[in-house]
């Protein structure tokens, strides 16, 4: 059964070039324009795995990953934050809120395919 990864970015062309490259890969995906949006199609759903922007109106991604933590649901989903920000006190922050990983934009389909697999088996 493919596993079901969940895409968070306010940017169309960035969701369709990751549910492209999770699709060509063999993964389900679920897309969410924010983090709020992300809560509600989450909400009964459950998903592998969530790859989050960190920039994004309504909901940001470290908030999103602070909401997912403290959801016994969610508590141990992996997520991976996927951004322009490559600042290590950024990352930290993402860490501290619950963060998997960190990937920078731009990056190449195949890096994050592998970014996945060491998560979702």
């Amino acid at each position: 059964m493919a596993k079901t990864i969940l895409i968070v970015d306010d940017s169309a062309s960035m969701r369709q070039l990751i549910a492209f490259a999770l699709k060509d890969a063999g993964y389900d995906v679920v897309a969410a324009v924010d983090g709020k949006d992300a809560l509600g199609k989450l909400n009964g759903t459950k998903v592998d795995m969530v790859v989050t922007d960190l920039n994004m109106p309504n909901m940001d991604g470290i908030t999103l990953i602070k909401q997912l933590r403290s959801s016994p649901a969610n508590k141990f989903t992996p997520v991976v934050m996927l951004t322009t920000e490559s600042q290590e006190t950024r990352k930290q922050e993402g860490k501290q809120a619950g963060a998997s990983g960190w990937l920078v934009k731009p990056f190449r389909p195949e890096e994050l395919i592998q970014v996945i697999k060491k998560f979702v088996r």
